[in-house]
């Protein structure tokens, strides 16, 4: 049998998936040994052990300056930021992409604005957003807004426009207007094509707003991990990079299996893997 044509048993498919997993651990545990042998007091390669004592101070023991239960405070407040800048982003995307894809005329003028704003490097108007907003929420939601929110435009206008031309003739030849064609044929064929472009984002969304909390916030992830970062303390860096993964592929998950779901013909056969 041809590799291609080789397909692994749903078990297998875990245990292919944890190896990679696994040999990272071996090779930390492993170098971290040999570090901390040579130097014990060596902060680069942490132990396990550093890591067990870092997770119970930051997620189950008071601050004593603030007598809040930091991982979790942070955790609230970066989700709070991704989840609106993400969510405005998804709406601003499906509208504006499904008018750019069914109306000619407005995407001869709105087309080329999206093009120039998805070019620009959102981390090189940062400052920008910081003058003109300040140093609250709103600039780092705009960031994310900003950062993600053209690439989502041009995704589903492109879907939009790839909808076969037949659908839209005979909805009108049965007296469709614009308006019911959008919400009637359009959308549904849509939404899931949305679903996974907001996926496909996520990892975007994530560092936009890490960068923005690194320079200007008083709690979140990326805020705490900047924080620290001046005492070299890897044994909680180190933690919160695997808790923000963790969160990240969390919202992937929910939102493939809501398309799932909600669309199982979008996927076919590709949904029941």
């Amino acid at each position: 049998m041809r590799l291609m044509n080789s397909k692994p048993s749903r078990s297998m498919r875990i245990v292919l998936g944890l190896l990679p997993f696994i040999i990272l651990v071996v090779i930390y545990t492993l170098a971290s040994d040999a570090r901390l042998l040579d130097n014990p007091s060596d902060k680069l390669l942490p132990a396990w052990s550093s890591f067990s004592d870092a997770i119970q101070r930051m997620a189950f023991e008071p601050s004593r300056r603030t007598g809040e239960y930091l991982l979790w405070v942070d955790t609230a407040a970066s989700l709070q930021r991704l989840l609106l800048g993400v969510g405005i982003s998804a709406l601003i995307g499906l509208v504006i992409g499904v008018v750019n894809g069914l109306l000619p005329l407005y995407r001869a003028t709105l087309s080329p604005l999206v093009t120039a704003i998805s070019l620009i490097p959102p981390m090189a108007i940062l400052p920008i957003l910081f003058i003109v907003f300040g140093l609250g929420e709103l600039s780092k939601v705009m960031l994310i807004i900003i950062g993600i929110c053209p690439i989502l435009i041009r995704d589903l206008q492109l879907r939009t426009q790839s909808l076969p031309v037949e659908q839209l003739l005979k909805a009108q030849t049965l007296g469709a207007n614009t308006w019911q064609i959008m919400i009637r044929v359009v959308l549904p064929q849509v939404l899931p094509a949305l679903l996974n472009a907001v996926r496909l984002t996520l990892g975007s969304a994530w560092l936009f707003l890490i960068a923005g909390e690194a320079i200007a916030a008083t709690e979140g992830l990326g805020y705490r991990i900047f924080l620290i970062r001046r005492y070299l303390a890897m044994d909680v860096i180190l933690p919160y990079v695997v808790w923000i993964t963790i969160l990240a592929f969390l919202m992937d998950t929910i939102l493939r299996l809501i398309s799932k779901r909600a669309f199982p013909w979008f996927h076919g056969k590709r949904g029941e893997e």
